[in-house]
């Protein structure tokens, strides 16, 4: 176990120094908690001065400030380019004390100024409405990190420090975070981390001991355990633990400087011989108490220390003498008057202990990734596409050629752009990518994975069984001014669902912030789909992560489903280059058939939705029926279904549309992409049946167009849960989204039909019974099924 750090760096007049800047800092954290006036205790505190409503969490913020206030002391000595991200949920009262104290706070919000009146509002503001919450929210400057929910903060950093050679990015791990799942695989980040072209992460576990009101694991084990585990999982742990100040500024700052020797000698070493191998990164376990410098003890009960110190310490200020007294008591054992002037600024011999310009980790650009974004170069899409002599008569598989497309992009952009993605990339059809980068590999070498293991200590291709952590490196990354793209499996997309919310919140917010400049969009490639689960089954067939993205704020969501090979090559290029957005594009990885050229997939996906002219027969005159495809198969299905139904009936007249943008179904008011009224009444009529095939859950369809003026008429078929090991067209037949059932629904619901068109229904009964039985006698569809083609 690697023992306390024993030197003593700090002499008196900067210890007294830090030790005053800390100070002002838990000064600032707690009376943001608290006060709404009186901002430095210049008269009596008095119950007016305290805010009604007492939000806020102090229990990790003395802590979170005391690590702020000596990274701030290694920029200056070092140099270092540093940001911040603080993984503790509610310790924002910790990490916005230090970033007003060095100016940022002021420059950006200007009414929230260095002196009396500014620090009353910064105050005011806090958990207070119209003001800010109480994580690191995209309004506080140097965040990427919020922290609302727990388990992301340390692959966010890894991202951050991915190409960028001279940034270390400090993260702390809160203890509670510290046993969440995504947290406990991300400590492995740091087998992926390259030492000649990325930076460092330092990660600072704090050990506080306590959640809301338990104990926290890692906390109450020994450190020698403690240790076994941070070493098992390649780190290099330092710790430092007490809970007297003047010996833990020694230790944290000595600690600080033996940790960044050791990370620049290891950057060294690499960048000197060239050789890039996995290093053994250093990290620290802090431990000090809960609410550390806080009210020892309030009506006999412990609260420094423990649990009890983890939000409000004292309550009822307006109706308690005795809080309100022991809350005086407390704030001005920090002393403000010795460390605010008499304007209420921070005194010149404090103030300059913060780093300057950029090099403070709230203004560090880094923090503000827009501002170094650069767009990507991109080749031209159209040189990928794959030719359609006529629609519907080819086969393809559809990502294939995605695959050369992100090829290229990486070697155009070899320092901003990566691919990320579980080990799936070569069963997504991907692994063209392969060409261009390997996978990034660290760890030990085997000499049969030359053959086939595509893998390399330089490679850009980021690949990790667990989705939480390459979509927190992904975001990460793209937080910190970078592009990406991200392909995985359609059921296990769910696995980040809440991390999706979390960016949209972040992305929602952020423009509405000025100062935050637009950053590269998440685009996000849902594959291996609902429909073609011949072989996985029931537990593969989910396409609900659809329903968790139209949840979301409708200015940062975008859905795509292109049905074939180039309406995917147009839909990816546009997704590349866009800014502030979460671009889901669901495109299956087998076999298609193929629609559109390229010049008609250009067309149709700049305009989302569309009649094909080819698959329509209604020119000139009302149709009986509107058929709609969304997704490739469904597409594929409802192409089917008209082509029965003109076989069968040569009068009927059918409009067919597809929807490739999924939010042109909603009302312009609900979401930018959404149809005009008058657009939506022209593709879909005003009274004539709607069958709209869908490739996830059906009710999802109806939830966007429920306020068009033909919704009564407007039918849905989508995954209903049922399937198994099915061929394709039986999974279709189980969900009646297959051509016989559609096919039926017409009939049933175009009045001149539903008499006479009883024969034909039971001749595509029978030929659904047919397709079930060949199917568990031979285990494949029927070849004149399954091997169809567009016939007209």
């Amino acid at each position: 176990m690697n023992s306390q750090a024993e030197a003593t760096p700090l002499l008196t007049p900067e210890l007294d120094q830090l030790h005053a800047y800390w100070r002002a800092c838990c000064y600032l954290a707690a009376g943001m908690i608290y006060l709404r006036d009186n901002p430095l205790l210049r008269e009596p505190l008095r119950p007016e001065h305290v805010k009604r409503r007492l939000l806020g969490h102090w229990g990790s913020s003395p802590g979170l400030s005391f690590i702020y206030v000596h990274l701030n002391r290694l920029i200056r000595t070092r140099n270092q380019e540093m940001i911040f991200l603080a993984g503790p949920g509610h310790g924002a009262p910790g990490v916005l004390a230090p970033v007003y104290l060095e100016g940022t706070y002021s420059e950006v919000y200007p009414d929230k100024g260095q002196d009396l009146e500014g620090l009353k509002r910064f105050f005011k503001q806090f958990s207070f409405p119209g003001g800010i919450g109480s994580h690191c929210t995209p309004e506080l400057p140097g965040s990427i990190h919020e922290g609302g929910e727990l388990g992301y903060s340390i692959s966010h950093a890894f991202g951050a420090a991915f190409d960028n050679p001279e940034l270390l990015v400090a993260v702390v791990v809160g203890d509670g975070e510290a046993e969440t799942g995504p947290l406990a695989t991300s400590w492995h980040s740091n087998k992926f981390l390259n030492p000649i072209r990325d930076g460092v992460v330092l990660p600072i576990l704090h050990l506080n001991g306590y959640k809301i009101n338990n104990p926290t694991i890692l906390s109450r084990i020994p450190n020698e355990e403690l240790a076994c585990l941070m070493r098992g999982y390649g780190w290099v742990p330092y710790f430092v633990e007490g809970e007297d100040p003047t010996r833990m500024h020694q230790q944290m700052g000595a600690t600080l400087e033996q940790v960044h020797d050791q990370i620049r000698a290891i950057q060294q070493e690499a960048r000197t011989t060239g050789k890039t191998q996995r290093a053994h990164w250093p990290m620290i376990v802090l431990r000090t108490p809960k609410g550390w410098t806080g009210p020892s003890e309030v009506d006999g009960h412990k609260v420094e220390g423990f649990w009890r110190a983890h939000q409000v310490p004292l309550a009822d200020v307006h109706e308690n003498p005795e809080h309100l007294r022991q809350l005086e008591d407390w704030l001005r054992s920090y002393r403000p008057d010795e460390l605010f002037d008499a304007e209420g600024r921070l005194i010149p011999e404090l103030k300059a202990l913060a780093p300057k310009g950029q090099r403070r980790m709230s203004a560090n650009p880094h923090a503000n990734g827009g501002l170094l974004r650069r767009a990507l170069r991109l080749p031209d899409f159209r040189d990928y596409a794959i030719p359609v002599p006529k629609p519907g008569t080819t086969h393809h598989f559809n990502t294939k050629p995605t695959g050369t497309l992100l090829r290229d992009v990486m070697v155009k952009n070899p320092t901003n752009f990566r691919v990320f993605g579980p080990d799936e990339n070569t069963s997504n059809k991907l692994d063209a990518i392969y060409e261009a980068s390997k996978k990034l590999w660290l760890c030990d070498f085997l000499p049969e994975d030359a053959d086939g293991g595509e893998l390399a200590p330089d490679g850009r291709v980021m690949e990790m069984l667990s989705e939480h952590t390459l979509e927190g490196w992904y975001e990460g990354y793209v937080l910190t001014g970078r592009h990406g793209f991200f392909a995985t499996y359609e059921a296990f997309v769910h696995i980040i669902d809440s991390m999706y919310n979390q960016h949209a919140k972040w992305l929602a917010i952020s423009r509405e912030i000025p100062w935050r400049a637009p950053i590269a969009s998440l685009n996000l490639l849902i594959t291996s789909t609902v429909w073609r689960q011949d072989h996985n089954g029931f537990t593969h067939q989910d396409p609900g992560f659809l329903d968790v993205v139209i949840n979301k704020n409708p200015r940062v969501t975008r859905i795509y489903l292109p049905p074939d090979v180039n309406s995917l090559l147009s839909t990816v290029h546009h997704c590349l280059q866009s800014r502030d957005d979460i671009n889901v594009i669901v495109a299956d990885k087998q076999n298609h058939l193929q629609y559109l050229d390229v010049d008609a997939a250009i067309k149709h996906c700049t305009k989302g939705i569309g009649i094909w002219e080819w698959a329509s027969n209604d020119q000139g005159a009302e149709p009986d029926v509107v058929m709609v495809g969304c997704g490739d198969i469904p597409t594929k299905e409802a192409l089917a279904a008209t082509a029965l139904l003109r076989e069968h009936f040569s009068d009927i007249r059918i409009r067919f549309i597809n929807v490739v943008d999924l939010f042109k179904l909603q009302p312009p008011r609900e979401h930018p992409h959404g149809l005009s009224d008058a657009d939506f009444d022209s593709l879909f009529t005003k009274d004539k049946p709607i069958i709209f095939n869908f490739h996830g859950y059906p009710w999802l369809i109806h939830r966007l167009a429920y306020r068009r003026t033909n919704h009564k008429n407007l039918h849905v078929r989508g995954y209903k849960e049922k399937g198994n090991i099915n061929t394709p067209l039986e999974l279709a037949i189980n969900n009646e989204i297959d051509r016989f059932s559609l096919a039926i629904d017409v009939i049933d619901r175009v009045p001149r039909l539903q008499v006479a068109g009883a024969h034909i229904k039971e001749k595509l009964r029978d030929m659904q019974i047919e397709c079930r039985n060949y199917a568990y006698e031979h285990g494949i569809d029927k070849p004149e099924f399954d091997q169809w083609a567009w016939p007209f």
